[in-house]
């Protein structure tokens, strides 16, 4: 894994760059995240190339597993893979498990691997799950001993429905009104500070 997450991180193209910089992304996170593109696919990969990959990182920075997301504006279900990809086989897991370390007394929780690399970009300490049917009973226990988990779910009703699931699962979780749209459309609309005032919002309730 180490391998591919490598060689996927060296072959970054300049279209992907300028696909996440417009998402919020730059090369502080890129380096640290280890994003990169299937240029030259590793075993079981083939059907992933020219697709963004996204290491998931353990704890100790080392990658666990790799998802891939289409950076092509098209049907994906007409070329055969959905917009995010997982290795067939491979369990859901939660992303950014270092903030899981990391963090304190609380944890945010949002959708999607991107939005969560914008929350770290702002200096909160965030978890993701891969998409609204991506959160499980091991995910609540991986998230139990916090004081408070703020929950990020898009203004949609897959949004509505991952954040009402998570509130189920988990006591101290809450879900932060999202309004312009999701974690990273926020900020590229206001900037670190009108996802800060969400937060505050939320806790003056």
């Amino acid at each position: 894994m180490e391998e591919a997450t490598a060689s996927y991180q060296a072959a970054l193209t300049g279209d992907a760059e300028r696909y996440l910089a417009a998402r919020g992304i730059g090369r502080a996170e890129l380096d640290t995240f280890r994003l990169g593109v299937v240029a030259e696919p590793h075993p079981g990969h083939a059907r992933y190339q020219g697709m963004l990959a996204i290491p998931y990182l353990g704890h100790d920075g080392r990658p666990l597993t790799i998802r891939f997301r289409c950076l092509e504006e098209h049907n994906h279900r007409d070329y055969g893979h959905g917009k995010y990809n997982t290795v067939p086989d491979d369990p859901p897991r939660m992303y950014g498990v270092d903030s899981i370390h990391q963090a304190v007394d609380e944890i945010h929780l949002t959708e999607g691997e991107l939005d969560r690399i914008i929350l770290r970009k702002i200096g909160l300490h965030a978890v993701a799950a891969p998409g609204s049917e991506m959160f499980f009973p091991r995910h609540r226990r991986m998230l139990a001993g916090f004081s408070r988990v703020w929950v990020w779910g898009d203004p949609d009703d897959a949004g509505a429905k991952f954040t009402n699931k998570v509130c189920r699962y988990l006591r101290s979780a809450k879900g932060v009104r999202l309004r312009v749209g999701d974690v990273t459309e926020t900020y590229l609309h206001g900037g670190a500070q009108s996802l800060h005032d969400l937060i505050d919002e939320e806790k003056s309730k």
